[in-house]
Parts: structure tokens; C-alpha cells; sequence
């Protein structure tokens, strides 16, 4: 027995490949952070904090010995509840490939978007300090036109290079923005999405989570998700007609170069 409980579930082997199947492809759509940043591990449950590699000095047991004590960063677990029918288990270990799982569905987007909040923006609870927070660099504007973004993220990518950091680049967007930019075509029908692409040497993420967007680079080593257990499903309990399942991760994040990144910022169309 684990500390997820699965083998307490009344839920066949069947059952649990079913619902495994149906959340992990949205959970690979909606875990932006994941695409841009370094992902060490996962190292499992037991483990409990990131070394930091540094110390702090404390009194020593006697006046002839000095002390110091490890600094570390706690990996922070997070959790998100919901429910299936009981109905819906049996037709997934009848073999049904068409589950209506909504409960599922709705704990895995809520656990991406914190997840990606808490890398771009921060978890001041969690001790986190976002990709955002951290940046040595003044925010950029976008303009209230899309056409006009390659200019926003060519001067990103400019005070990254200046900055003696290299590429190549990646694009977090928020959803709006992104399919903003999908939709939009430059003058001479080039889209603009291929045109970032070229100005990046890299993607271009649809990242739910963030406000506006990052410009960040992808040379490694500068932001680092450190995954103690990776997402993983979990039982609670059950009745006569559904069973209470959860999803559940533990894991830190740490900007090791504060230079690595701008954000970006929106400015509202005129009327």
C-alpha cells in the first residue's frame, strides 16, 4: 500500500488505465510551464526539499565550535479533488472508449493552471518566486494590435542577446493572445505566428495560466521544476454511486538566472 491508495478503490485495472488515458493527453496540453523550462526528476514522494547548495550560519552547540545549518527549498504538494460514477467505471472495464468524465477533466485543468502559475508568476505561499517576480528586466508592451507583436518580442529577444543571454527563444502566451495571433495574418499574408517563430528560434506556447506573456530562453540551466512525484491520481473514498479520486503532485522551481527572461505586458485597444 502507497499513500494513494489505489488498491482501496473499487476500481479494476481496467478502470484505472481508462481514466489515466483520458486525462494524461489534457494534462500534455495544458502543462505550458513544462515545454520552457528544465524538468529535473520526478524523484518520488520521499522527497521533500531542493538543496539550494547554500548555508546559514546558527550558534554553535559550544563558545569552541561555530555552526551552519543546509539551506533547502520545500517541494510544495498539490492537490485536486473530484469525482467519477461508479457507471461510468464499469463501461470504462466493459471496454467503452467514449467516458464522459467531466469531474476529471476540470481537476486536471485546475492543477495545470496552478502548476503554471506558480512557475511563471509565483506561489509566495510555497516559497516559489515566479519567472515574472524574478526577471532582471523591465516588462515590454505589446501593442494593442497583433500585427505589430513581432516588434514587442524582437526587442525582447534584444535584451536577452545584450544581456549575454543566448537561444534559442521561446514564446509563453495566454490563451487570448495566442489565438489572437493564430487568426492574424501580416500585410503580404505571412502569418504571424511563423513570423515570431523566426524571430524566437523557438515555439510559441499556449500557456493558460500567465497574464500576457514571456520571452524566455531555452539554452537550459536557467530555470529548473524540480518534480518530486509527477502527477498522479489518487483514492479517497466511495459510496453506492461514485468514487472520490484526486490529483496530486509535489514539486519546487527556482530562476537561476534572472536575466533569462522579459515579460511581457498588454495594452488595451482604444475604443
Amino acid at each position: 500500500m502507497n499513500h494513494l491508495h489505489r488498491e482501496l478503490a473499487p476500481i479494476a485495472d481496467a478502470g484505472w488505465k481508462a481514466i489515466e488515458e483520458e486525462i494524461t493527453p489534457r494534462l500534455e496540453t495544458y502543462l505550458a510551464a513544462r515545454k520552457l523550462v528544465d524538468f529535473e526528476g520526478p524523484l518520488g514522494w520521499t522527497h521533500s526539499a531542493t538543496a539550494l547548495g547554500r548555508t546559514t550560519s546558527i550558534a554553535g552547540p559550544s563558545a569552541a565550535v561555530t555552526g551552519s545549518q543546509r539551506r533547502v527549498l520545500p517541494l510544495v504538494e498539490l492537490r485536486a479533488d473530484f469525482a467519477v460514477t461508479r457507471a461510468e467505471i464499469d463501461d470504462a472495464e466493459r471496454g467503452a472508449s467514449d467516458l464522459e468524465l467531466p469531474g476529471l477533466e476540470e481537476a486536471g485543468r485546475h492543477i495545470a493552471l496552478a502548476e503554471n502559475t506558480a512557475v511563471f508568476h509565483g506561489y509566495s505561499a510555497g516559497q516559489i518566486k515566479g519567472i515574472t517576480e524574478s526577471t532582471s528586466h523591465t516588462a515590454l508592451t505589446l501593442s494593442a494590435d497583433a500585427e505589430h507583436y513581432p516588434t514587442a518580442v524582437a526587442e525582447a529577444v534584444d535584451v536577452l542577446r545584450g544581456a549575454g543571454i543566448g537561444g534559442p527563444y521561446g514564446l509563453a502566451l495566454s490563451p487570448g493572445i495566442y489565438t489572437e495571433i493564430v487568426h492574424t495574418a501580416e500585410h503580404g499574408g505571412h502569418l504571424l505566428l511563423d513570423h515570431l517563430r523566426q524571430i524566437l528560434g523557438g515555439p510559441l506556447v499556449w500557456a493558460p495560466g500567465i497574464e500576457c506573456g514571456i520571452v524566455l530562453s531555452l539554452r537550459g540551466g536557467d530555470f529548473v521544476f524540480e518534480s518530486g512525484q509527477d502527477i498522479s491520481i489518487g483514492y479517497t473514498s466511495h459510496d453506492a454511486r461514485t468514487v472520490n479520486l484526486y490529483l496530486e503532485e509535489s514539486f519546487s522551481f527556482r530562476v537561476l538566472e534572472p536575466d533569462a527572461a522579459v515579460a511581457l505586458r498588454s495594452k488595451t485597444k482604444k475604443a
